[in-house]
């Protein structure tokens, strides 16, 4: 009760792998702004833009929220309205990344959080996870966490190696792969059979169009949505893979 106390009162200061065969990706537009997908045994995910790194999804009756902020990145978002949260995902503790207000407006009895070691630090409370573990969620289905950092010798100060998380999700064989904030590193190579990806183009945080450009190369999703992209102009991700057989969807992840 102490730990769901201080969640709620919001009093914390912020300013492998179950990969199958390759789920076919089946989409939809429809009213309410989802993106929705169907797994090879039917279950339905939605996924929902908020902004810059902030993403909700509906996994057939459960609500994932990734790394959700209010005022941390604009415009200001006020969750209270929202589903409650059964599980959300915390990728580092930077401001635009972890919100315990955020938190407390998702919070409910039961609710699950999974994030790196420093963020469990700071909450007092989550399921905290290096690069190369695994984690069951839901119905059997799993969380990877895996390396997300920076390589260029300018960007080593933003996101040092080995202290946050990338997360690949299975469900069903459907594999969604949100990359946290991150350049194009050697690890990449090993993330395989991927249906979507969440892929940053932040500058001067994380990849640069050209950076992205590579890696939709090396792990080649089926469906690409470019997040946590700032004052980038977007459209060069479009272009820079044209005749590439990858869909790329652009939201507004400024």
């Amino acid at each position: 009760m102490r730990i769901r106390t201080l969640i709620m009162a919001g009093i914390i200061s912020l300013s492998g792998i179950l990969s199958g065969c390759k789920a076919k990706t089946q989409n939809t537009a429809v009213d309410d702004g989802a993106d929705v997908f169907t797994t090879k045994n039917g279950t339905e995910i939605r996924m929902y833009c908020i902004k810059h790194g902030s993403i909700r999804m509906k996994i057939a009756d459960k609500w994932l929220y990734v790394d959700p902020v209010t005022k941390g990145a604009a415009p200001e978002t006020d969750y209270t309205d929202l589903p409650k949260a059964d599980f959300i995902l915390v990728t580092h503790d930077h401001y635009d990344h972890l919100d315990s207000i955020a938190i407390s407006q998702l919070w409910k009895d039961g609710t699950q959080i999974f994030c790196n070691g420093s963020t469990r630090d700071i909450l007092g409370l989550g399921n905290a996870m290096s690069n190369g573990e695994s984690a069951t969620f839901g119905n059997g289905w799993t969380i990877d966490a895996v390396p997300a950092y920076n390589n260029s010798p300018e960007k080593l100060q933003f996101h040092p190696q080995g202290r946050d998380n990338g997360y690949i999700l299975t469900i069903d064989g459907f594999r969604i792969y949100i990359a946290g904030d991150t350049e194009d590193i050697p690890e990449m190579e090993a993330v395989k059979d991927i249906n979507v990806a969440f892929l940053p183009c932040n500058l001067p945080f994380t990849m640069t169009p050209e950076q992205l450009q590579t890696v939709a190369g090396i792990i080649k999703p089926e469906v690409l949505f470019p997040y946590h992209y700032g004052d980038t102009d977007i459209q060069q991700i479009v272009t820079l893979l044209e005749g590439s057989g990858i869909d790329v969807r652009i939201r507004q992840y400024q």
